[in-house]
């Protein structure tokens, strides 16, 4: 593909995903809004426009859960420096520790492995096509005003990075008055985090806002064995945005990213590995990113929609006596026409994907995938109560050939019941980029040959009610997915990469209850997964590593405007199969809990969270570090429950301008 097309291509999009703020909302994982609402408060719909055909998030077929800015608000000073508690305690939603060394994590959904997650800024793939798995602890929630959770099957919409799910962050957008907020926060664990927020309108139809943080971490021992239980790091972080919205209905939004960090791990300085020899574990990141989302009306039925983004991330690993230097690139564009007529509205567009990677250090692994694609979906409202939905996308993939995804999706809704269904079906463009190669590097592994696409079917019905003060809502899910990708041993310090035969399932329940009245909200959760794979000793078949069968919660809050919150949470997390642990061939089932308490005092706010107060930790019942090293290079075992015990924070947040 030429370079003029790529950049042709690059600056062409259609926004996926673009919602509108609600003045109240809590964090829902039925995506719904049309239970009661306590008297007085002043409600708006919240519109998913691209689904893509601008309706109400509760009259859409597709299920849409949504965290709205209350939530988001809690989350940020329980942990300002990253979205992983936000997404985290989302039902069916789990953050994985991929590398115990730096701490690095993945967002699984529905007991689906993490690579398999589309990771989305304002609906633009801001970190890359397969965002690395420290991207995740890289991202404040500080401006936020939405986050958007699809799980099962998306690549109809997103193309191949999206086989398990999507993870969509929605950013502030200026109002009509200027806005500010500092936040500082400061652990028991020494790490501090400085975020600054502000927006305005620049006229009045534009607006800027500039969004800037400062990380850091010192580097904790807590079992005193010389090896980092929580990894250092210095962070800075810079984003400015801006909006134009003009008269006739076109729209412009632009938005810009600067992040630096330097993360430490693995032995402490004059400590050694079980081996005797220091093994120090680094990584220095640079990236770079900037993407567009446009609009704009082609008459009063159709509407031309544009995206675009590149990103550029460089990355300096250190792993023992081995320096890796590295970089990622993507581009993507993206053009559609949507139109509504009547019951029915259709939309349809072409699409451009390039992912890449460049090894200074390991250039056998190389590689660039360029995707070009086209979509369609159509939705029709059969009946009041009656809508049904379809899309599909073919992928042209230059590696794996062509690649088709459907989905299909129906909604009813008779009184206060609401009942969905879907199934979809799409694929993952495999990388040497699994969760041990992370964590390990590229040192030990062998070149990539012969590999085939990851393909998935998943399938999901779900119940809800809602009534007064009363929600409820029951999601039955499933997924088969063949030629995952496995690490394999073929020697004491070699591995290679392989499609393993069979077929991984996953089966599992989500139940969620939530009470809502006078402030106080409690919220009840509980998942099942039974998620297995064919064992790669060939001895049949096994339960899927570092998949609890049962994980339930319990949340209550108590919150009033411009006075304070209270909340005290308890989450369950159950077994898991353990895989290569010498210590263990199952984990321990543990508790985490804590509380959460902030005081407005007019444009201040103080708040306190602590965490983990039973200081639940790993390495209180076995070791982290392995007895001698593995194949892969890792000197480490999975993580199975928290590694860092018990952290209180708290800290200051100050508010300027607003209304």
């Amino acid at each position: 593909m030429t370079n003029a097309l790529r950049l042709a291509l690059l600056f062409a999009s259609a926004s996926p995903f673009t919602l509108s703020m609600p003045a109240f909302a809590q964090d829902a994982p039925t995506g719904e809004d049309e239970h009661a609402h306590e008297e007085g408060e002043e409600t708006q719909a919240i519109i998913v426009q691209g689904t893509r055909s601008g309706r109400r998030v509760q009259d859409e077929p597709i299920r849409v859960e949504v965290i709205a800015g209350e939530e988001i608000e809690e989350k940020a000073i329980m942990r300002p420096g990253n979205i992983a508690m936000l997404v985290n305690e989302t039902g069916g939603v789990r953050v994985q520790v991929t590398s115990p060394a730096l701490g690095a994590a993945n967002i699984r959904i529905q007991g689906l492995e993490g690579r398999y997650t589309q990771l989305l800024a304002d609906n633009l793939p801001l970190y890359g096509g397969q965002a690395a798995s420290l991207g995740l602890l890289q991202i404040p929630p500080t401006d936020l005003g939405q986050v958007e959770v699809i799980k099962g099957a998306a690549s109809a919409l997103y193309g191949a990075s999206a086989l398990g799910g999507v993870i969509n962050l929605i950013s502030k957008r200026p109002g009509d008055a200027f806005e500010a907020e500092v936040l500082g926060n400061a652990t028991t664990r020494n790490g501090q985090d400085v975020t600054a927020y502000a927006a305005g309108p620049l006229d009045d139809n534009s607006g800027l806002s500039l969004t800037v943080g400062a990380h850091r971490q010192s580097g904790q021992d807590l079992d005193g064995d010389g090896w980092y239980d929580m990894a250092a790091y210095d962070r800075l972080t810079a984003r400015p945005r801006f909006q134009w919205d003009g008269d006739d209905g076109s729209s412009v939004y632009l938005t810009v990213g600067a992040m630096t960090e330097d993360r430490i791990g693995g032995t402490l300085p004059g400590r050694a590995a079980p081996d005797g020899t220091a093994f120090r574990q680094t990584q220095d990141t640079e990236r770079l990113d900037a993407g567009v989302v446009a609009q704009t009306p082609l008459s009063d039925l159709a509407t031309l929609n544009l995206r675009a983004s590149a990103m550029r991330q460089d990355h300096l690993h250190r792993f023992g006596d081995v320096t890796e230097d590295d970089r990622h690139t993507s581009l993507f564009g993206e053009a559609s026409v949507s139109s509504s007529s009547g019951a029915t509205s259709w939309v349809g567009g072409v699409a451009f994907q390039s992912d890449g990677f460049r090894s200074e250090t390991f250039p056998a692994f190389d590689y660039t995938y360029d995707v070009p694609g086209i979509f369609a979906q159509v939705e029709h409202e059969a009946t009041l109560d009656l809508t049904l939905a379809a899309s599909a996308r073919v992928d042209f993939h230059d590696e794996f050939g062509t690649q088709f995804s459907p989905r299909l999706s129906a909604l009813y809704r008779p009184g206060n019941w609401t009942i969905r269904g879907s199934f979809g079906g799409g694929f993952f463009a495999p990388s040497p980029f699994v969760d041990e190669i992370e964590a390990a590097g590229l040192s030990r592994l062998e070149p990539l040959g012969g590999f085939e696409a990851e393909t998935a079917k998943t399938a999901s019905l779900d119940v809800g009610y809602a009534d007064g003060p009363w929600e409820a809502n029951l999601t039955l899910f499933g997924a088969d997915i063949e030629n995952a990708s496995r690490l394999r041993e073929i020697g004491p310090d070699r591995v290679e990469l392989v499609n393993i035969d069979g077929t991984t399932r996953v089966r599992g329940t989500e139940v969620l209850l939530r009470f809502k009245q006078d402030g106080f909200t409690v919220t009840g959760s509980y998942v099942f997964v039974d998620a297995s794979e064919p064992d790669p000793s060939g001895a049949g078949r096994r339960a899927a590593p570092l998949t609890p069968k049962h994980t339930a919660g319990l949340v209550g809050m108590w919150e009033e405007h411009g006075k304070g919150r209270i909340g005290i949470e308890a989450y369950y997390t159950g077994e898991q199969a353990l895989d290569d642990n010498p210590y263990r061939t199952r984990s321990r089932p543990y508790l985490h809990l804590g509380i959460l308490g902030e005081i407005t005092l007019g444009k201040v706010s103080l708040f306190a969270n602590a965490e983990n107060l039973l200081d639940v930790r790993q390495t209180k019942y076995d070791p982290l570090l392995l007895p001698q090293r593995a194949a892969s290079g890792q000197w480490t075992v999975d993580a199975w429950a928290p590694l860092e015990g018990f952290i209180l924070n708290g800290g200051i947040r100050l508010r300027f301008g607003g209304h």
